[in-house]
């Protein structure tokens, strides 16, 4: 399914999607509950253990109670929402019209012996609701109707924009195809122009974007206008989008964060998000870590409950910079011809090809999309053959359950054992799993623990996640927050989300460590730029691709509000090559030099000495060669950049920004040269011109002739120096005379009695004179 299929479920109000720690682990028995790779014990205590409950029990209730917090305003506007809808629907159960116009309705009443509780539609052709005001409709035939005329009008439009919508919603879920996808568009725009809600929110961010619909910036903003008129967050959201970006309206940072604003409150993560990064940033608002850390604690606690223990989707953050001047290098993308080259290694039977496009299907990423079928098929080949890596994921697939593989226990611990037999960590992680939550086995935390060291060991993240997450509740063992620390912070290296989000927990709550603030959001950013929202940095890239740079530009514009770097890098730099026709050309530039701004922020390097060349050229700005030199400076000392080195060495030279100083040019000089081979040899000719220049400048500044009248020869070179210089002159005389008569000598020999050699041109100095 298409990734706009996806942002439809996952932008749902929060109450509907984050989920609590007892629905996490409906299917653990064991007395055990898990929040996002957490393990909490509630039965069958240690000693040790118990000794910490009343600690474990107010941390959780301070995550809880910082959840309610965050909701309260929510929660009380849908409580009056409530309130006001049962005000509105008092009404209808007085009858309209009929025979007992004015009465109330009686509920339940019958009607060709059926009992109704509601009013029905039954026995009217028109389909308009009515209600009997007595119990026995056919013995009283008093009755009247729920609704007016333009009311049943409505609910039936209603009604059949719904079947519409779930139309095309079907076509969309279940085909693949382009054609079709645009297809089932074409019925959502019918449903749309029926003002169906979830209709226009799909067709608006369709137009927006040029998904499966021709990109037109206005169209999608009058939609996102009527949606925010009805309250829908995801309208309030991306009004606040085009506000923030210039899209379409004039740019107005204050109105971007208003919409965004009552689009968090409605419970849009999108917005909760880009108010996050906001509030770390300093963007449009006062910079305030707290903020920010509550809003991204509230994202990141739903991308942890929202993913498996296999690490969550890879993320492909390909830099439109690198792949423009390296193609295909920085992208990390599976060349179409690799992949088959794989395949055809897999047919033959080479195990280690199985297992390889086994992990590409079962995770996706780099080019191949997530297919568990083809998954499944390749790990089954390798395991057949034994493999034990082959077997361990095969388990883990039979664990999880997915629509390919019923979820199945027994064969999952089959697998794992087989796998944990022959050394292998993926294995030993299966099986210590299973042993924790009692998975086919009885609950054991000694072996679970054991199992998790094993794999920990071999440095699988799994086992290292696990096992911090024993030490840091004290299961099997005693609580240890340093160990605890220590194994997330391993996984973390792995790339797992859910040791960023454990680590992000511990500093923000100060547990085990000095509380940091700063690093918990740096820590939950991470988690939730790891969310399914992350998959629109492929499909723009894929539209960058594919030459439509106004479908991208956009997409990235989106992912750069939400704090993504690459994104925000990206935007500037299809701006800086003037790529995108929706943006004016008076505009580009700015706009270009606002995200490379934001992306240098964020440490990326190419930025800084982009800022450094738009204040150096006046691109976007008034040129000044000051704040040019301090980002060129920043990205000397900061990342080392070569390129900066060479930019500050040029500056010193000219004397641009900062005091003329050739000593110091050459010295920035010499530092980029050992800082990147790729500079020697512009290092090597600006130092040649460096060295011309300081030749000419010490000559100017010297007088030739006040120099010499200042030599003293008798004293430099004694008395007789003239005889001396007299003798050499004559000695180089002679030689050069003596050279000129062996050059006359030199007769060239008659043709016919040269040896028979080959015809050779000899070298030109050594041929005879004409």
């Amino acid at each position: 399914t298409s990734l706009l299929d996806e942002e439809g479920n996952q932008d749902e109000s929060l109450e509907s999607k984050t989920l609590s720690a007892e629905d996490q682990v409906k299917d653990h028995s064991t007395g055990t509950r898990v929040v996002a790779g957490q393990i909490f014990l509630e039965s069958g205590k240690s000693d040790s253990q118990s000794e910490d409950e009343d600690n474990i029990q107010s941390q959780l209730e301070e995550k809880e109670n910082s959840l309610e917090e965050l909701n309260s305003l929510e929660m009380s506007n849908l409580l009056n929402k409530d309130l006001e809808e049962a005000e509105l629907q008092s009404p209808v159960l007085t009858a309209i019209g009929g025979t007992a116009d004015g009465e109330p309705c009686h509920f339940p009443f019958l009607f060709m012996e059926k009992e109704y509780g509601e009013c029905t539609a039954d026995g009217r052709e028109d389909g308009r609701l009515w209600c009997a005001t007595t119990y026995d409709y056919k013995k009283d035939q008093k009755w009247g109707f729920c609704e007016t005329e333009e009311q049943s009008n409505k609910r039936r439009q209603m009604q059949e924009a719904e079947d519409v919508y779930q139309t095309g919603m079907k076509i969309l879920n279940e085909s693949s195809k382009k054609t079709q996808k645009k297809e089932a568009y074409q019925y959502l725009l019918k449903a749309a122009d029926m003002n169906h809600t979830k209709a226009m929110e799909k067709v608006s961010y369709a137009l927006l974007f040029g998904d499966y619909l021709k990109q037109n910036i206005q169209s999608s903003k009058e939609l996102f206008e009527k949606l925010t008129e009805e309250g829908s967050p995801k309208g309030q959201m991306a009004l606040g989008f085009l506000y923030a970006s210039g899209l379409g309206v004039n740019s107005s940072q204050a109105k971007a964060l208003v919409y965004y604003t009552f689009g968090a409150l409605g419970g849009n993560l999108i917005a909760h998000m880009i108010l996050g990064y906001r509030y770390w940033a300093g963007i449009g608002v006062l910079q305030s870590c707290e903020s920010a850390l509550t809003h991204y604690r509230l994202v990141a606690n739903h991308v942890a409950s929202d993913i498996s223990l296999t690490g969550g989707t890879v993320v492909q953050r390909i830099r439109l910079a690198d792949e423009v001047e390296n193609p295909g290098m920085a992208s990390g993308m599976l060349e179409e011809d690799l992949i088959q080259y794989y395949q055809f290694l897999a047919e033959k039977g080479d195990v280690q090809a199985q297992v390889g496009l086994g992990q590409l299907h079962l995770h996706g990423g780099r080019g191949v999309e997530q297919n568990h079928q083809r998954a499944f098929e390749y790990f089954n080949q390798a395991a057949n053959a034994g493999n034990s890596h082959a077997m361990a994921f095969l388990g883990k697939m039979y664990s999880e359950g997915s629509d390919v593989v019923p979820q199945s226990n027994e064969t999952a611990l089959q697998y794992f054992k087989k796998a944990a037999d022959m050394g292998n960590p993926v294995g030993q992680s299966g099986l210590g799993m299973a042993y924790l939550y009692g998975r086919g086995v009885p609950v054991n935390y000694e072996l679970a623990l054991k199992y998790f060291q094993k794999a920990a060991e071999q440095g699988w993240v799994d086992g290292q996640l696990q096992l911090g997450s024993m030490y840091y509740n004290g299961i099997g063992v005693k609580r240890d927050y340093k160990q605890a620390l220590k194994y997330f912070n391993l996984a973390s290296q792995g790339g797992h989300i859910l040791a960023f989000y454990n680590l992000a927990q511990m500093h923000a709550t100060g547990t085990g460590v000095m509380r940091s603030c700063h690093t918990a959001v740096e820590l939950f950013k991470n988690v939730c730029e790891r969310g399914r929202w992350s998959e629109r940095l492929m499909t723009a890239y894929n539209s960058y691709k594919d030459g439509d740079s106004n479908s991208a530009v956009v997409q990235y514009l989106l992912l750069a509000e939400q704090g993504y770097e690459v994104a925000q890098s990206n935007a500037a730099f299809i701006l800086d090559q003037k790529e995108a026709s929706i943006v004016g050309e008076n505009e580009t530039y700015p706009r270009a030099l606002l995200h490379w701004n934001r992306a240098a922020s964020q440490g990326y390097t190419v930025a800084r000495i982009k800022l450094g060349d738009y204040h150096f050229y006046g691109f976007g700005t008034d040129v000044d060669y000051e704040t040019a030199f301090i980002h060129y400076r920043l990205a000397s000392e900061q990342q080392h950049s070569a390129q900066a080195m060479f930019n500050l060495g040029y500056m010193h030279e000219k004397g641009l920004g900062i005091k003329q100083d050739i000593h110091l040019a050459k010295r920035f000089y010499d530092m980029a040269a050992e800082a990147s081979p790729d500079a020697q040899v512009p290092v090597f000719l600006a130092l040649c011109k460096l060295g011309v220049i300081y030749s000419l400048q010490y000559v100017r500044e010297i007088n030739v002739r006040e120099v010499f009248s200042h030599i003293d020869m008798d004293q430099l070179l004694g008395p007789e120096w003239d005889l001396y210089l007299m003798t050499i002159i004559a000695l180089l005389l002679g030689t050069i005379i003596a050279y000129r008569q062996r050059q006359h000598q030199a007769v060239p020999r008659p043709a016919g009695l040269r040896p028979a050699v080959p015809p050779q041109e000899p070298p030109p100095e050594h041929q005879p004179p004409q």
